[in-house]
């Protein structure tokens, strides 16, 4: 155990004596310790952590998801122990080399979210919520313009946060909520053999609309393949016509989380 990274006894009495790694792929700010079967994840305290905890909870028995194993918060910080998913991210390098086969698994996993019945859903990520919080983030001065995509602020872009929130509301679409992830990332999808086995990272799952995941998906298949647009096999793969204008606001609202 590295004796810098302190962890509650409640916790620490549940993890295994084997080594561990610690994971640096995401942009989460969250320390990760992977185990040979289980993830320990420290983050800050705050609303997302919280929600992490609760759908995990929910999510149990309706998706592939972590198991929750303990739950410490502790100066200012959430120690969330969980099980371990099976099989590979889907952005590993067997998943890259057959993107076609990649692109129709995250299809398929955008399904079976979408499958999940929602009326008693415990956490709402809607737009109301997104925008509300999203207001919050830039008064607290939370949202870098440094971290966003090149073409979103300056010279044919937006002049700062608060314009591009100010378009994000005055814009909003007409939303068709179902189960979202809320951060549909190759990072945070597993696959395992000819089928998804899991998905991590859901502190912004709840209610929300379904083009929010399409749209940090498209994202993430660009990013990941290196520019490459594969986004074609994904609307076929899920029957629908690409709504260019939700994909792109759902991209924008992403730039103030």
């Amino acid at each position: 155990m590295d004796e810098a990274i302190h962890i509650p006894e409640p916790v620490s009495r549940c993890l295994p004596k084997t080594p561990y790694i610690v994971d640096d792929i995401g942009c989460s700010g969250s320390t990760i310790l992977l185990y040979s079967d289980v993830v320990l994840k420290i983050q800050p305290i705050s609303e997302e952590s919280q929600r992490e905890r609760i759908m995990m909870d929910w999510l149990r028995g309706r998706l592939p998801v972590p198991k929750l194993l303990a739950c410490v918060e502790e100066r200012g910080l959430q120690y969330l122990l969980m099980s371990r998913i099976s099989g590979e991210m889907s952005c590993s390098p067997s998943a890259l080399q057959s993107p076609k086969k990649t692109v129709e698994l995250l299809a398929q996993g955008l399904k079976m979210l979408w499958s999940v019945d929602i009326s008693d859903c415990p956490v709402v990520n809607n737009l109301d919520v997104k925008l509300q919080e999203s207001g919050e983030r830039i008064r607290q001065g939370l949202v870098s313009v440094e971290d966003a995509e090149p073409d979103t602020y300056g010279p044919g872009g937006f002049a700062h946060p608060q314009a591009l929130h100010e378009y994000l509301r005055n814009n909003r679409p007409q939303e068709e909520l179902c189960l979202a992830h809320g951060d549909y990332c190759l990072p945070n999808i597993f696959f395992q053999g000819a089928g998804v086995s899991g998905f991590i990272d859901l502190g912004r799952s709840g209610v929300a609309d379904r083009w929010q995941d399409i749209a940090l998906c498209v994202r993430s298949l660009k990013y990941n393949f290196g520019g490459v647009d594969y986004s074609r096999w994904l609307f076929e793969a899920l029957e629908v016509e690409p709504d260019m204008d939700k994909i792109r606001y759902f991209i924008l609202l992403d730039e103030l989380f």
